[in-house]
């Protein structure tokens, strides 16, 4: 059954072609009714459904020239299963420490399908992934380029490196700008033709080429598109100034998914469709002719597959305001509280899960059990009547959502991660030690 008209004033627009299933009211994930698998896993949680994944990167693959590829990146959700699931797509990996270098390894990734981007790489860092031989790694600095090469010829070893480009404001763009200002990401475009020289006269460094990254959560496609022209024209300085074919032109992610209202989805089609109009030129360029073509999108993958899903514990007025009180909060999911980065909080989309047949008519606060105003997830958000048992789902959270938060603070339990395939789930993240002795209290006498 798809949603009601009734209920869509829950739900924006944007939301219902992924998520659509009801069954008397209730949200399915994948034939599961949420409330089915909030009773057997417990509340907090986070609940992925694979379906949406498979749709999403089938609609990027599609939508990419051939000499693309993709790498993941694994800092927008870390979970080994996504991992699992990418690799077996053929992706490789984007990592951003040592601890997810471990995490890729551990997923089953070759090194040499790890590419390793992020200011502060520290020397052990660097040493480990060269002993390793990491794909490659894609420097930030002079200084980190002047490291790799230190401990690569320390140690014999021929390291693959890449550039990364902070470019002129002709390059800039996002819902996150990260280029064209000062920044500490990447080397800026100006400096690029002097480091070059130095990199590609290392006998101890094989320069493959640039990586260009100028923001994120990017959804019209013709500023991806001019973005993608100015990594060209950049890489087409840089391949005259070396006397060998370079083979890495990393365009970065930044490809955004809807948030919130006003927001559209990024048109693929439309970027594919542009994106094959500019590769047919670029084929007959002979500085073109041994490069691969990258993308390492994160978000774009798996934001949209995620739902975090609370109980509601509490409900009470506040001097004409009304407050629903979850037992989850900004500990499990900081960016929809808008402490993650939004200047203007603005409100995830979030439902009833168990009243999605019900009209929104009351005019609420969403917040959690924390010990401090920060913890509000939805301010002044149109749901229907609740009472207090009601799940809350907030939609667009498989990325950047629980290892992007505090954890920790509170010492309330961590969410465990139930990733959800037609009629089965299985519990990718189970909650630690520590949270099962929340869960079942021992007497203070007991040792």
């Amino acid at each position: 059954m798809t949603l009601p008209t009734s209920c869509c004033s829950q739900l924006a627009g944007f939301l219902r072609p992924y998520w659509k299933s009801t069954h008397d009211g209730e949200l399915l994930i994948g034939r599961i009714p949420v409330s089915g698998i909030a009773e057997r896993h417990g509340t907090p949680l986070f609940v992925y459904d694979r379906a949406i994944l498979e749709r999403k990167y089938e609609r990027l693959r599609g939508a990419l020239p051939n000499r693309f590829s993709i790498s993941y990146s694994v800092k927008a959700n870390p979970n080994p299963a996504f991992l699992e699931f990418f690799l077996a797509k053929g992706a490789g990996l984007e990592i951003a420490s040592l601890g997810e270098f471990f995490l890729a390894r551990s997923a089953g990734c070759p090194p040499d399908r790890i590419l390793f981007a992020g200011p502060s790489k520290t020397e052990r860092e660097l040493e480990f992934v060269i002993v390793n031989r990491i794909g490659e790694i894609h420097a930030e600095s002079e200084l980190e380029i002047e490291r790799i090469s230190a401990i690569s010829s320390r140690l014999g070893i021929r390291t693959n490196v890449a550039i990364r480009v902070n470019p002129n404001e002709q390059g800039q763009g996002g819902a996150m700008r990260m280029g064209g200002a000062s920044s500490p990401f990447g080397v800026d475009e100006e400096r690029v033709p002097g480091l070059v020289r130095r990199v590609a006269g290392d006998p101890h460094l094989d320069f493959r080429g640039i990586h260009l990254f100028v923001g994120t959560q990017i959804l019209d496609h013709h500023l991806l598109l001019a973005q993608y022209k100015k990594g060209l024209d950049i890489f087409r300085s840089v391949a005259t100034k070396v006397p060998f074919p370079l083979r890495t032109l990393d365009f970065g992610g930044g490809l955004g998914i809807p948030y919130f209202d006003g927001d559209s989805e990024l048109d693929t089609d439309q970027l594919g469709s542009n994106l094959g109009r500019l590769m047919a030129e670029v084929d007959k360029e002979e500085h073109f002719s041994q490069t691969n073509f990258m993308v390492e999108p994160g978000r774009f993958l798996v934001g949209e597959a995620g739902l975090y899903v609370a109980r509601i514990n509490d409900i009470k007025v506040s001097r004409g305001k009304k407050y629903l009180i979850l037992d989850g909060g900004m500990n499990h999911h900081l960016a929809a509280s808008g402490n993650l980065g939004q200047i203007i909080k603005r409100n995830f989309p979030m439902a009833i899960l168990n009243r999605l047949d019900i009209a929104a008519t009351e005019t609420v606060d969403v917040v959690g059990p924390l010990c401090t105003p920060l913890d509000t997830l939805g301010r002044s958000v149109q749901l229907p009547p609740a009472e207090v048992g009601d799940l809350l789902g907030i939609f667009q959270s498989g990325a950047y959502a629980r290892t992007a938060s505090p954890l920790s603070f509170l010492s309330h339990p961590t969410p465990p991660e139930v990733l959800v395939d037609g009629a089965s789930e299985t519990v990718i993240a189970a909650r630690s030690v520590v949270d099962d002795l929340i869960a079942e209290p021992v007497s203070c006498d007991k040792r």
